[in-house]
């Protein structure tokens, strides 16, 4: 069972050695990520000039727990947009927290206006 469910805003944190990262790391070993916040992970490497093979291989060594969205998790996704509307969360932040929910699990982010989400599990931001 994983430990948490990471945002790609984590991630990112943690590869890129920004605030927070010390307090993902410690969480990253048992953590799950969404497929939808992976690729997002994906388009923020190459958008920075990222080569697709280090994409790849950096990603790959990170070993990560990727789990595919599924409808029921789609759904939820769609759902929340009414509760976290007012934080501005995205489509790929909503599959963040579906995840999470379907695991029963915290969400670790760096995005601070997650900090206003109440949906019955945890939120953690990182920084």
């Amino acid at each position: 069972m994983p430990t948490c469910v990471l945002d790609s805003s984590a991630v990112l944190a943690m590869l890129f050695e920004e605030p927070g990262a010390e307090q993902i790391e410690a969480r990253f070993r048992g953590a799950a990520i969404c497929s939808v916040n992976y690729s997002e992970i994906v388009a923020k490497l190459a958008e920075r000039g990222t080569p697709g093979a280090v994409i790849t291989e950096t990603l790959s060594a990170l070993n990560l727990d990727v789990r595919a969205l599924d409808a029921g998790q789609a759904e939820q996704a769609g759902l929340l947009r009414n509760e976290t509307r007012d934080a501005g969360l995205s489509l790929g932040d909503r599959c963040c927290l579906a995840l999470a929910l379907e695991l029963d699990c915290p969400a670790l982010t760096t995005d601070r206006a997650w900090a206003k989400v109440r949906i019955g599990i945890p939120i953690e931001v990182a920084r």
